[in-house]
C-alpha cells in the first residue's frame, strides 16, 4: 500500500508540476507526509507480529505446565542405597523411540564398579540412547538394565537419578556467578568444597584470573566464558556433587586447544576409581579407558580396550586412522 500510494503521488504530483498548479516543494512535502502516515501503520503491523509470536510461545509454555509429567509404569520401586560403588549390566536390551524402529538391538555388556567404559561410533549409532536409559529417561522395550545386580525399575526414581552425574557437550550456565553455577544454589555445598573441587580438576587457576574470581558473572548461557571454560565449570559441578556413576556425553568435543590439556586432566581426575561411561567422537579421550564398545546402527560390533581394538583391524582402527591422519592412500 505504501509503495502504491507513493507511486500514485509521484505520478499525480509530476503532472501538477508540469502543468504549473503545484511546485516541486509541494510534491516533496506530500511524499514526507505519506511516510509519516504509513510509519505508525507499519509499527502496528510489527506489533501484531510480535503479539502472534508471544501467543505461540505462551501456548507452548502452558502446554508444558499442563502436562502430566512422567508416566512411569507400575513397576517403579522404592529401593534406595547409599553405596558409592556401582556396577552396571545391560542384558539383551532392545529400545526404540517409536514403535519397533529399534535404535538399540540386543545390547549386552558388564561394567564393573570403579571402571570406565567408552561408547564409540558414528552419529546415530545409539551412544546417547544408552546413557539416557541408565537414568530411565526412557523405558526399554526388551531386556533389563541392572545396577549392583538389581533392576533399575526397583530403584526409587530420585535415588536412581541422583547416582548419575552427567556432563553434556552443550553446557548450560545461568546468568549468575561461577560459584552459583557450580553449586546450583545447593546450601549443602560450601565455597571451600567448590574451591577444592576446582583445584582437583585443574580449573582453579583460570577462575582466579577472572576479575571477581568465583563471583564472576558469566552472563546469559555463559557468554562471558569460552567453550572450554564453560566445559570446565560443568566438570567442577559434577565433581562437587560426587556422583557414583559419571556420564560424559560428548563432553570434550567442543573444547578449544588452550584448555584441552586441562580438560584431559579433569577427565582423568573425574573418572578415577569411579564407574564412568564416556561417549566420544574424539578417540584421543578414550585411549585409557578399561573397555570400549564400538556401535554401529544400534549394535555392538567390536569390544575391548584401545590396543585390542587396533589389533582387530576393524571399525575402530579405521576411525582411529581417519582422526590421526594415518590412512594409507
Amino acid at each position: 500500500l505504501s509503495a502504491t500510494a507513493l507511486g500514485l503521488l509521484v505520478w499525480w504530483g509530476a503532472k501538477g508540476v508540469i502543468a504549473g498548479w503545484a511546485s516541486l516543494g509541494d510534491m516533496v512535502a506530500f511524499i514526507l507526509f505519506l511516510n509519516m502516515l504509513f510509519r505508525p501503520l507499519r509499527e502496528l503491523a510489527d506489533k501484531f507480529n510480535t503479539l502472534q509470536m508471544g501467543m505461540v510461545s505462551s501456548e507452548r509454555i502452558f502446554k508444558l505446565m499442563d502436562s502430566a509429567g512422567e508416566n512411569l509404569d507400575s513397576n517403579t520401586g522404592t529401593y534406595t542405597e547409599t553405596t558409592r560403588k556401582c556396577e552396571i549390566d545391560f542384558e539383551n536390551v532392545w529400545f526404540a523411540y517409536k514403535n519397533e524402529d529399534y535404535v538399540l538391538k540386543d545390547i549386552s555388556f558388564h561394567l564393573p564398579a570403579g571402571k570406565s567404559l567408552a561408547l564409540v561410533g558414528a552419529t546415530g549409532a545409539g551412544k546417547s540412547s544408552i546413557v539416557n536409559l541408565i537414568s530411565r529417561f526412557y523405558e526399554i522395550n526388551k531386556g533389563s538394565i541392572k545396577i549392583n545386580h538389581r533392576d533399575i525399575k526397583d530403584y526409587e526414581l530420585l535415588d536412581l537419578r541422583a547416582k548419575a552425574g552427567v556432563v553434556l557437550q552443550d553446557v548450560f550456565l545461568f546468568a549468575d556467578t561461577i560459584y552459583q553455577n557450580i553449586t546450583l544454589r545447593n546450601p549443602d555445598i560450601t565455597k571451600e568444597m567448590v574451591i577444592q573441587a576446582a583445584k582437583e580438576t585443574g580449573a582453579h587457576d583460570f577462575i582466579m584470573r577472572l576479575p571477581d574470581g568465583y563471583e564472576f558473572e558469566v552472563g546469559e548461557r555463559g557468554g562471558m566464558l569460552s567453550a572450554g571454560q564453560r566445559q570446565l565449570i560443568s566438570f567442577i559441578r559434577a565433581y562437587v556433587y560426587n556422583p557414583a556413576i559419571l556420564i560424559l556425553d560428548e563432553a570434550t568435543s567442543s573444547i578449544d586447544t588452550e584448555t584441552e590439556a586441562i580438560i584431559q586432566y579433569a577427565t582423568t581426575k573425574l573418572t578415577e576409581n569411579r564407574t564412568s561411561i564416556i561417549v566420544a567422537h574424539r578417540l584421543a579421550t578414550v585411549q585409557r579407558v578399561d573397555q570400549i564398545l564400538v556401535l554401529d546402527h544400534g549394535e555392538i560390533k567390536e569390544r575391548g580396550n584401545h590396543q585390542e581394538l587396533l589389533k582387530q583391524n576393524g571399525i575402530y582402527k579405521k576411525l582411529f586412522e581417519m582422526q590421526f591422519d594415518r590412512v594409507v592412500i
